[in-house]
C-alpha cells in the first residue's frame, strides 16, 4: 500500500528558508544583498543572441539579476530559471566552471545548489551558452544572494488561482503571473501616451486640490474626512472639473489633470471607490470640437500602445479605427425600445409606456429627461459594443452642461462607449453663472431631500464664474475602464495595480 507523503507547513517552510539564509551569512554571503548593476536585461539577451546555434558557447561576458522561478540539480550539473521584468533565461550551472570562477568558495556549487529556493532573487556572472536542447542559458561564473526569499512561491503548475487572493497580494500575483505584468505595463504606457498626446497638442498638466470643501464637479457620493488643525469638514474629489474650469476663467486655455478620484459607492467589475481620470479643457470650443480630440485621441494612443486599433474584447472584435458611430440618446432608445420619448406628454405616460415595455420604473425618476435615461442605461448602454458617441442628454442628469442650441430640454452633452462601458464624458460647458446657480440649487434640494450623489453649491466656483469663462468644451475620460479595453481585462481590479479590498481577519 502507498505511503501518503506529508506536505510541510508555511511555518516549516519559512524555518527551513530562515536557516538557510543564516546559513549563508555564516558562510559570507550576505542574504540580502546592497546593491547589484545587470549589464543586461533578459529578454535583450534573449533577442540578441537567437542566433547562437545548439551546443555552443559565446564569449560574451554577463552579469544578470532576477528572480529563481524554477531549478532543478542533476548530480554535478543544475539548471535554474531566472525571471527579470521583462524575460526570462537559465542559468546553467555546473560544478567544475564554479570551482574556478569562485576559488574562494571551494563548495560554491554544493552552496548555490542547496541554499538557493525558488523564489531568491540571485545575481550572477557568466557566459552564454546554448544547450543541446536549444535553450539560451547564462554559464554561470560566479553568484551572489541578492534576497533569501522565506515564503515559497505557489505550486508553478496550479500558479496563483485564488483571484481574491491575486489582488490582494498583487505582489506575488505580478511574480507568477505574466500577463498581469503585461496589462500593468499596458496600463503604464496608456498613461504615458495619453499625456504626450496632451502635451504635443498645447496642453498643460494642472494639478487641483485632493481635499475640498464642496465636493463637485459629478454626481456622486464623496469620501468626508476632517481638518484637525483648521478644524474643517473636507470632501475627497469627486472630479477635478470645477478647479480646472477656474483655472480657464485665469486665462489658461488648455489644460487637463490626469489623478486619482474618489467615489464612495459600490464595487463592482466596473465601479472601485479610488480609481483615475484624465479631465481636459479647451477654451473657445465646443462639444463637437472635443468630439474630434476625443476620437483622435483614444485611437492614436491605441495604436501606440497596441500596435493596432483593432483589438480583442472579451471574445469580440472591437474596431477604434476612426470615424466612430454618433447617436442621440432619444435615437438609440428608440431604436432598443420603440419608446419616442419625444411624443410623451409627461412622465405618468412615459412611466406606464416603459413599464408596458418591461423595463423597470424607479420613484427617483421623476421626470421625462430622468425616464429616458433609464430606458438608455437598461436597454442601450449594455449593448454599444463597437466605440459610440452618444448626444444630447437630458438636462436634468447634467447639470454643469451648456443648454442644447436648438433642441429644448437637452444639454450639449456626449458620452462614449466602447465594449458596452462608459468610457467618456463631455460637455459644452455651462458658462452662464445665474442659470449655473440654479442648476446646483436645484442639486443641492435633491440631497437635501435625501440623494446622497447629488451636488451641493460651490459658492467659490460660482463667484468664479460671474468674472466670466469663455466658451469652452470639457472631457473626462476613465482611464481604468480604456485600459480594461486596451489590456481585454473584464474586471476594473485587474487594471488597478492594488484596488480596495475588505480586510481578511489576518490583516486586521
Amino acid at each position: 500500500m502507498a505511503r501518503s507523503v506529508r506536505v510541510a507547513s508555511l511555518s516549516e517552510l519559512r524555518a527551513t528558508r530562515l536557516q538557510k539564509a543564516n546559513a549563508l551569512r555564516q558562510l559570507g554571503y550576505e542574504p540580502y544583498g546592497p546593491g547589484f548593476a545587470p549589464s543586461h536585461q533578459l529578454q535583450d539577451l534573449q533577442r540578441d543572441h537567437s542566433d547562437l546555434p545548439k551546443g555552443e558557447e559565446r564569449d560574451v561576458a554577463v552579469q544578470v539579476a532576477g528572480r529563481v522561478m524554477a531549478r532543478r540539480v542533476l548530480g554535478k550539473l543544475a539548471f535554474f530559471r531566472l525571471q527579470d521584468e521583462t524575460g526570462a533565461i537559465q542559468l546553467f550551472i555546473e560544478r567544475s566552471t564554479l570551482a574556478q570562477g569562485m576559488p574562494e568558495d571551494s563548495e560554491a556549487f554544493a552552496h548555490i545548489t542547496g541554499l538557493v529556493d525558488s523564489g531568491d532573487v540571485l545575481g550572477v556572472w557568466g557566459i552564454l551558452r546554448r544547450t543541446d536542447r536549444g535553450e539560451l542559458s547564462v554559464k554561470v561564473q560566479r553568484w551572489t544572494m541578492l534576497s533569501k526569499a522565506l515564503l515559497p512561491l505557489p505550486d508553478k503548475w496550479r500558479g496563483l488561482t485564488d483571484v481574491e487572493k491575486r489582488y490582494r497580494q498583487r505582489y506575488l500575483d505580478l511574480i507568477v503571473t505574466p500577463q498581469t505584468r503585461q496589462t500593468l505595463r499596458r496600463r503604464a504606457r496608456l498613461v504615458g501616451a495619453i499625456r504626450r498626446y496632451l502635451d504635443d497638442k498645447g496642453f498643460l498638466e494642472m494639478e487641483t486640490p485632493v481635499l475640498q470643501a464642496e465636493a463637485g464637479g459629478a454626481d456622486a457620493r464623496p469620501f468626508q474626512t476632517h481638518h484637525h488643525s483648521l478644524d474643517l469638514p473636507l470632501y475627497l474629489r469627486i472630479a477635478t472639473e470645477l478647479h480646472l474650469k477656474r483655472l480657464i476663467v485665469g486665462g489658461f486655455e488648455r489644460v487637463y489633470e490626469l489623478g486619482r478620484i474618489f467615489r464612495n459607492e459600490g464595487i463592482s467589475t466596473r465601479h472601485n471607490p479610488e480609481f483615475t481620470s484624465v479631465e481636459i479643457y479647451r477654451a473657445y470650443c465646443d462639444y463637437g470640437d472635443m468630439l474630434t480630440l476625443t476620437e483622435d485621441l483614444i485611437s492614436t494612443v491605441t495604436q501606440q500602445v497596441c500596435g493596432s486599433t483593432v483589438l480583442e474584447v472579451q471574445g469580440r472584435t472591437i474596431d477604434l479605427t476612426p470615424p466612430w458611430r454618433q447617436a442621440t440618446m432619444h435615437q438609440l432608445v428608440r431604436e432598443a425600445t420603440g419608446l419616442d420619448f419625444e411624443r410623451f406628454s409627461g412622465v405618468a405616460e412615459a412611466g406606464d409606456a416603459m413599464a408596458a415595455a418591461g423595463l423597470e420604473v424607479p420613484p427617483t425618476a421623476d421626470s421625462l429627461g430622468r425616464l429616458l435615461n433609464e430606458a438608455f442605461e437598461q436597454q442601450v448602454e449594455p449593448r454599444l459594443m463597437q466605440p459610440t458617441f452618444v448626444l444630447d442628454y437630458p438636462v436634468e442628469i447634467s447639470p454643469l452642461a451648456r443648454p442644447h442650441r436648438s433642441r429644448p430640454g437637452l444639454v450639449e452633452r456626449f458620452e462614449l462607449f466602447i465594449a458596452g462601458r462608459e468610457t467618456a464624458n463631455c460637455f459644452s460647458e455651462l458658462t452662464d453663472p445665474l442659470e449655473q446657480r440654479q442648476r446646483l440649487e436645484a442639486q443641492q434640494e435633491r440631497r437635501i431631500a435625501g440623494d446622497p450623489e447629488a451636488q451641493g453649491v460651490d459658492e467659490d466656483f460660482l463667484t468664479a464664474l460671474e468674472y466670466g469663462m469663455p466658451p469652452t468644451g470639457g472631457l473626462g475620460i476613465g482611464i481604468d475602464r480604456l485600459a480594461m479595453v486596451l489590456t481585454d481585462s473584464p474586471s476594473i481590479r485587474d487594471v488597478i495595480a492594488f484596488p480596495l479590498l475588505r480586510p481578511t481577519d489576518e490583516e486586521g
